[in-house]
């Protein structure tokens, strides 16, 4: 099997080893030829790395591991390579300008393809290039699936049919995590810090259970299982973002989970649903 993986960052780089060690040939498109080391773990020989994006047209699969500010823009210079093969969404996000999720950018891009899936879970980059035992949730049609496990088989696989459930949860965990790592840098009692994640993730729910998601997918890896380690670890990106933002800082790096409130909020608006736990907390971060 060969496996087109689109972005190089900390994410692409990790599935790219994983996918690698588990037998297929993989070609990690990276902008500007560089990608991310991990301490003690070996690229393996059947990486080839690429910034010729012509290199993955030949390809039986694409992941598609680019950050969301760059997804579209990528998608769209991708299209003219795009050889029909299914395409396994790894972005966790929302677009800022539209607050389309990501499976909603790539179709308007690249309208042809007709195997569309999106991977989910807890999923630390490091741990996974390491080899620590990780868990995801694919989501997509059978053709998805079954070329998602192929190439995906060093990772534990729970496969699912409710991509829009799928994305909502990683976006959610993205905004939820912001909240938590906010109350924790604004000193808050454990008592209100339970509280309002359990409120925010109700909020996410509602909005999910309102654009046809199936309640069970947030009980799955992409939705409890990632919500867990997202929102509870200081490791989290954007649970230390949040931690910032309270204490007056200025966050590192790009911050999935502030588009994410951005996303949620604009789609339960257009659904009808109350979110006043994401808006009270979009308003004290200025967006």
């Amino acid at each position: 099997m060969k496996v087109g993986i689109i972005g190089a960052g900390a994410w692409g780089t990790a599935l790219s080893i994983v996918t690698a060690r588990g037998g297929a040939d993989v070609i990690m498109w990276s902008f500007d030829g560089m990608y991310k080391e991990f301490d003690n773990v070996d690229m393996p020989h059947n990486i080839k790395v690429s910034t010729n994006m012509s290199d993955i047209k030949e390809t039986d699969l694409w992941l598609i591991v680019t950050p969301a500010a760059f997804f579209r823009e990528t998608m769209r210079k991708a299209r003219k390579y795009y050889n029909g093969q299914p395409v396994i969404i790894c972005t966790k996000g929302a677009e800022y300008s539209t607050n389309q999720f990501m499976s909603a950018v790539l179709q308007s891009e690249i309208p042809e393809c007709r195997d569309l899936g999106v991977l989910a879970g807890p999923q630390f980059a490091a741990e996974v290039a390491q080899g620590i035992p990780t868990g995801s949730t694919l989501a997509g049609n059978n053709n998805i699936i079954v070329a998602g496990q192929e190439a995906l088989n060093k990772l534990y696989i729970n496969p699912s049919d409710d991509i829009i459930g799928t994305e909502i949860c990683s976006v959610g965990k993205n905004a939820v995590a912001l909240i938590c790592g906010y109350n924790v840098g604004a000193g808050k009692g454990e008592n209100e810090r339970a509280m309002m994640f359990t409120r925010a993730w109700n909020e996410v729910l509602n909005i999910g259970l309102a654009a046809g998601a199936k309640m069970r997918t947030f009980l799955d890896l992409c939705g409890i299982g990632d919500l867990f380690l997202t929102a509870t670890s200081e490791t989290s990106r954007n649970f230390s973002a949040g931690v910032a933002i309270a204490r007056g800082d200025t966050p590192s790096g790009t911050v999935e989970g502030i588009f994410a409130l951005c996303g949620l909020i604009a789609h339960a608006k257009n659904l009808g649903i109350n979110t006043p736990v994401l808006i009270e907390m979009k308003e004290k971060i200025n967006i």
